[in-house]
């Protein structure tokens, strides 16, 4: 699973696919969020390979849906060619990764509608649009979450995206991504500009850009967002995001609200098993408090315990090497620091941890990460 090339697919199957997709995943899904710095190319792919399973309907996959980092479609209009480069290397992808979501962000419709064409072209299954980045970089450019309080070039990007990611066969979906408001929970004013636009889906962060991750995820709000959806724009997908921290508390917090599906961040770090069902990490991961939920609604596996494959410590870290040895291979201009916080996700909850962990933050290539776990291994025997 080299991924240095972005696979070309045809128009018939990128329209199939693509205006399709939404309505073929099961209910609830599950998807992997797009987080800056962490859901590059390597990070998927690694997901793509260690929670690759065969599903119910007997299709091979892993988490229903991915998303790609956030790239700036500012960027892709006005970048150096050697910046251009760079930004490109966001849009790498696998064919294991499918369906796969571009995610985008500008407050100009014209960049928006570059972008959304060139994803078109890259043969990208859809396109978001970031709505809900709370971090002050993004919203001092009137992006992100800063949108909330522009909506009419909100509803423009929109509609930019739609024009971009147009064909002759149909083309592929638009969806956005939000938060619960701004400063205030503006659901009841900001909620209903978003359907007004008939996105394919839309994902909302139960918390406001304020509360930023301080506060536990609203999931409670996300009933009248089902609502709004239902009034305005029916074939809308619904989909939370927030606290979710394993695969059944997810389908549960759909379960519950409602909801097509549900995003997940934080909790895939340092652990790309997680949609798989029957390999897990020792320690189990359970859900923060969530305002309105009943714990005795959570779903559980149907796999039971004695199919649980544990993973060991020895694959965890060998896992790592090869997380890092992609990262290098296929992203060499990025900061290598970028690694480390996954560092601290891989070696974490039995003896010893802490002094490999320590140990590990201070390489800086993949050869001393790979030394550095070998003499740890060997030592630990």
């Amino acid at each position: 699973m080299s991924g240095k090339t972005i696979p070309k697919i045809s128009q018939n199957d990128r329209a199939s696919n693509g205006v399709n997709f939404w309505q073929q995943l099961p209910t609830p899904f599950l998807a992997i969020a797009p987080m800056a710095d962490v859901t590059d190319a390597a990070f998927r792919q690694m997901m793509a390979k260690y929670s690759r399973h065969t599903r119910a309907d007997g299709s091979v996959g892993g988490a229903d849906i991915t998303w790609t980092e956030f790239v700036a479609a500012d960027g892709l209009v006005r970048a150096t060619p050697e910046g251009k480069v760079k930004l490109m290397a966001d849009l790498i992808y696998s064919e294991e990764e499918r369906p796969i979501i571009a995610q985008l962000f500008t407050r100009h419709p014209e960049h928006m509608e570059y972008a959304a064409r060139l994803c078109l072209e890259l043969g990208f299954d859809g396109i978001d649009i970031n709505m809900g980045c709370p971090a002050g970089a993004i919203i001092d450019q009137g992006c992100g979450a800063a949108m909330i309080k522009t909506p009419d070039i909100a509803r423009a990007v929109i509609q930019a995206a739609k024009r971009g990611a147009k064909s002759d066969d149909g083309g592929i979906p638009v969806s956005v991504k939000t938060r619960l408001g701004y400063n205030t929970d503006q659901v009841e004013e900001w909620i209903p500009v978003i359907l007004g636009e008939k996105p394919a889906a839309l994902t909302v962060h139960a918390r406001t850009r304020k509360e930023m991750s301080k506060v536990p995820a609203r999931f409670e709000r996300l009933r009248r967002v089902v609502e709004l959806r239902n009034e305005i724009s029916p074939e809308t997908k619904i989909i939370g995001n927030g606290d979710v921290l394993s695969a059944e508390d997810g389908r549960a917090k759909a379960l519950e609200y409602g909801l097509d599906g549900a995003m997940v961040g934080r909790a895939l770090f340092g652990n790309p098993w997680f949609f798989h069902p029957t390999r897990r990490l020792p320690t189990r991961l359970t859900a923060l408090p969530t305002h309105g939920v009943n714990r005795d609604t959570i779903m559980t596996t149907d796999t039971s315990a004695a199919d649980i494959e544990y993973i060991s410590i020895e694959e965890r870290l060998r896992v790592l090497v090869e997380h890092t040895r992609l990262f290098m291979e296929l992203l060499p201009f990025k900061n290598f620091a970028v690694m480390k916080k996954h560092y601290k996700a891989y070696v974490g909850g039995w003896h010893g941890a802490a002094e490999l962990r320590h140990l590990l933050m201070e390489q800086d290539t993949p050869k001393a990460v790979a030394e550095a776990v070998e003499q740890y291994l060997a030592s630990a025997k």
